[in-house]
């Protein structure tokens, strides 16, 4: 660690957010498994979407490019794509729309889960729905907030998603 933030994360740490993210998505797949196989197939599809577009419109212009990031993307997007460029990072604006496809990979299965279990109740899915509901906001919130973040060298150098959090906190605390 230095300067309050780390060159590259621990492993445990990388490994610890890597089995949520994991986890997130298998509960999601096996939720909307239920649905049917194609929705399975659109399920997994915008998974691999929303991967790859963080990582070709924010991993490779990160300060962890090619480094172990909290999230575990910085080392295999210097594998898969070419290095951007790091101002470009820092000159980016997120807004909410822009994150909203992360909340939806996790909100749609625990909705669609919400549905399936009023009209027909199994204990599997009611655990598989409370699990995803768990691991996909606070548990995320807490590696996002206590972890990634809090350690994050890129957060220090300049970060669109962190303009965009301190700005909504700076407003409520105004309000």
């Amino acid at each position: 660690m230095k300067d309050g933030s780390f060159e590259n994360f621990p492993l445990w740490m990388v490994a610890s957010t890597l089995l949520v993210q994991v986890a997130i998505y298998v509960l999601g797949a096996y939720i909307v498994l239920q649905f049917g196989l194609l929705f399975l197939v659109v399920y997994i599809a915008c998974v691999l979407a929303l991967e790859y577009r963080v990582l070709r419109h924010s991993c490779v212009n990160c300060y962890y490019y090619g480094r172990l990031c909290c999230f575990g993307r910085g080392r295999p997007c210097a594998v898969f794509l070419g290095r951007g460029d790091p101002k470009a990072f820092l000159r980016k604006e997120i807004r909410w729309v822009d994150i909203l496809p992360e909340f939806l990979i996790s909100l749609i299965p625990l909705v669609l889960g919400i549905i399936l279990l009023v009209t027909s109740f199994h204990i599997a899915l009611l655990l598989a729905v409370v699990a995803l509901g768990i691991l996909a906001f606070p548990v995320q919130g807490f590696i996002r907030g206590t972890w990634s973040c809090r350690f994050c060298r890129q957060r220090e150098l300049g970060c669109p998603a962190e303009k965009l959090f301190a700005r909504k906190s700076q407003e409520m605390t105004e309000a």
